[in-house]
């Protein structure tokens, strides 16, 4: 460290002060001012940012959660003008963590920059058919839909999609909030299909807290007494035996439905 700060304070740019840079940003891959002095010693020897690919690649390998490490290989890459190994290189990543949120960061990013959009949602659904919990992929599934525009047409595949993800897996939480999440916008009667679709699995999938939650949502909406009703009484399921962990939630959702049928 000691050598760094002489370099940084006589502002040398040479091959010399490169390897320093290495070599502290070696002991300490989170050293900022290592990598920034880099950054400026390269540009300022218009060096090979090929070369520095490499490398920015192994150091990625090796400390895949860095984020100093994801910043300096976005500035090579931009410096190359050149994205066309960054999914696969990204993917390699995610293969080893799916949930590494600078290695998903990274991807956004290089799918905005590049418009490298086309085979994005494949690879969410590859990612979700090894594992159908994996928040990430949701998430990025959602990135690439918004992107889209989230038009009713855009909006009812991405329910089809996530329908047939929760018809294999009742209880997986991610796919109900995936349902919920692209309808945000808009209300649950413009997509009747999901009532009727959880109204088919009530009767079915009785241990499932997520298909008993989202009719109470269906038909709060409606506000219609009847099915105020039922929303009290799948209400009373939740809090007494299939979401415990939200009980005092439930409980007050009760309360709020309650007063709208007396009102």
């Amino acid at each position: 460290m000691n050598y760094l700060r002489a370099f940084l304070r006589k502002d040398e740019r040479s091959e010399r002060a490169l390897e320093v840079t290495k070599e502290a940003i070696a002991l300490n891959p989170a050293n900022y001012t290592a990598w920034h002095y880099r950054r400026v010693i390269l540009d300022a020897l218009k060096a090979d940012y090929q070369a520095e690919l490499a490398y920015v690649t192994q150091m990625a390998m090796d400390n895949p959660k860095n984020y100093q490490i994801w910043h300096h290989r976005q500035v090579v890459v931009e410096r190359l003008g050149d994205a066309s190994k960054e999914l696969e290189f990204v993917g390699e990543i995610l293969e080893e963590d799916a949930k590494n949120y600078h290695a998903w960061s990274h991807r956004q990013w290089v799918i905005r920059k590049w418009g490298l959009w086309e085979n994005e949602l494949a690879y969410c659904e590859k990612l979700l058919s090894l594992d159908i919990r994996n928040n990430s992929a949701w998430n990025q599934r959602y990135f690439v839909a918004a992107h889209e525009g989230l038009s009713k047409e855009v909006i009812s595949r991405e329910i089809d999609f996530a329908i047939s993800k929760i018809s294999r897996t009742p209880n997986n939480e991610s796919a109900w909030n995936y349902l919920l999440g692209v309808i945000k916008n808009h209300k649950l009667s413009e997509f009747p299909i999901i009532q009727t679709f959880c109204q088919e699995k009530a009767t079915l999938w009785v241990a499932c807290p997520h298909v008993l939650s989202t009719l109470v949502e269906c038909y709060e909406e409606s506000q219609e007494t009847d099915k105020l009703k039922q929303a009290v009484e799948h209400c009373e399921k939740l809090i007494t035996n299939l979401d415990q962990m939200h009980h005092k939630y439930w409980v007050w959702r009760k309360a709020e439905l309650l007063k709208q049928i007396k009102e």
